[in-house]
């Protein structure tokens, strides 16, 4: 969030606030593509500040949930090293102190283990489902940031048509087109700053939401993988006895069993 912030505070400040009269003003407008009016200005800036925090966030959850976060290696390799070295006690323990999204899991299975082989499995499922619902739950700010962002700059598109119309109303039917366009060029300019900042956020939740399924899929494969040495071993197969062959003739004739 804090990345957010910054990322803000350096774009805002290059972007021209107020509207002045005078040729200079409307050159930088058209280069910013800033209306002309207050209102239209205003709702301008606000998007562009959503568009400055939504790249920012999108930046702190990519560093955020990266592969090396979720799923760390020497998490992996430290529980089987104890494991295999029945080193139970400290493996629980370590498991417990790690705050990944797998050392979570694993400390949630190693502590069923007192119950058996089907607990822990039931223990990776739950917690990973829980854990996977942690973690999507941050980027839920970009399908809402995305959803709202259109609607703001609707909200300028209504304005920048009801100016327009008041100005035709005014005049009579027969206004200066370039009155005109002020209010159809605010319209415009407001929908456009609205898909910036939709667009983007609406594309990295997906791409955010499509990562975390597969990391958190995969981070539930390895905890299983990890507790395979707890699954018990099944039952010898016996060998089941050969039928018996009915006797032919071409078989040798068998002693009569002695009697009892």
């Amino acid at each position: 969030m804090y990345l957010s912030i910054l990322l803000a505070g350096v774009v805002l400040p290059a972007t021209p606030v107020w509207a002045q009269v005078g040729d200079e003003s409307t050159s930088v407008a058209k280069m910013f593509l800033l209306p002309g009016d207050f209102l239209g200005l205003l709702i301008t800036w606000l998007l562009v500040f959503l568009s400055a925090v939504s790249i920012g966030y999108t930046l702190s959850l990519m560093l955020r949930y990266r592969r090396s976060q979720l799923l760390p290696d020497e998490t992996r390799k430290k529980v089987s090293d104890l494991l295999m070295g029945k080193r139970f006690t400290e493996a629980i323990e370590f498991a417990a102190k790690d705050r990944s999204y797998l050392g979570r899991v694993i400390s949630a299975s190693l502590s069923e283990a007192g119950h058996g082989f089907g607990a822990m499995e039931r223990a990776i499922e739950e917690a990973g489902d829980s854990q996977t619902t942690r973690a999507l739950r941050p980027i839920e700010y970009l399908n809402v940031l995305g959803n709202i962002a259109p609607m703001i700059g609707l909200f300028g598109t209504v304005y920048g048509m009801i100016v327009a119309f008041d100005k035709l109303q005014a005049s009579g039917g027969r206004p200066d087109p370039a009155a005109l366009a002020g209010g159809i060029s605010t319209a415009m300019i407001t929908t456009f700053w609205g898909l910036v900042v939709a667009i983007p956020a609406l594309a990295s939740y997906a791409l955010m939401r499509n990562k975390i399924d597969a990391l958190t899929s995969e981070g539930m494969l390895i905890a299983e993988q990890i507790i395979a040495p707890f699954k018990p071993a099944g039952p010898t197969p016996q060998p089941k006895p050969s039928p018996k062959k009915a006797p032919t003739q071409d078989d040798p004739p068998q002693p009569p069993s002695p009697n009892p």
